[in-house]
């Protein structure tokens, strides 16, 4: 996990998202965390010119949710990319790990059979406290990091696609 301000960034490094389409899938469990991941996602959005009219955010009870979710978002929709936001924190039984492997295997998965990429803005914490810190805290917010990898994987696919 990333101990630098995940919010700390060079603006004239990313491309002008105007024009873009993004959905975002958000885990409702642990939504203090998650929640704010979202606000810090769609803030990114929009600072790099995505309208809010642009921005499809769809809710799924739990981290293990996200493909499925991401997944029927991106066949019902038209979109540029797709925002898998949640948090798992570790507990006491080996149900951490199992999520964990899931959802990064399911992102992975969907980043292969779709033509759009799908960004893993999911957290994966030791405490409550090291996901708050991710999500708005002490090392910024994750999902402002979640949407610059969006925009720039949407921007690079775009240039491909014109050459």
């Amino acid at each position: 996990m990333a101990t630098r301000d995940l919010s700390s960034y060079n603006p004239a490094e990313i491309p002008s998202a105007e024009g873009f389409r993004f959905g975002i899938v958000v885990s409702d469990w642990n939504h203090e965390v998650t929640h704010s991941l979202l606000k810090g996602a769609v803030s990114t959005l929009k600072k790099h010119g995505v309208s809010e009219s642009e921005i499809v955010v769809r809710h799924v009870p739990g981290s293990f949710e996200l493909t499925l979710g991401a997944q029927w978002l991106a066949e019902y929709d038209d979109l540029d990319g797709v925002i898998c936001l949640g948090c798992v924190i570790q507990g006491e039984t080996p149900h951490f790990t199992y999520i964990c492997q899931g959802v990064t295997q399911g992102i992975t998965t969907l980043n292969m059979e779709y033509n759009i990429p799908f960004i893993f803005g999911v957290l994966t914490t030791d405490t409550h406290q090291q996901a708050l810190d991710r999500a708005g805290g002490r090392h910024g917010n994750k999902g402002d990091e979640a949407a610059i990898t969006a925009i720039k994987m949407a921007a690079l696919q775009k240039e491909l696609e014109n050459q």
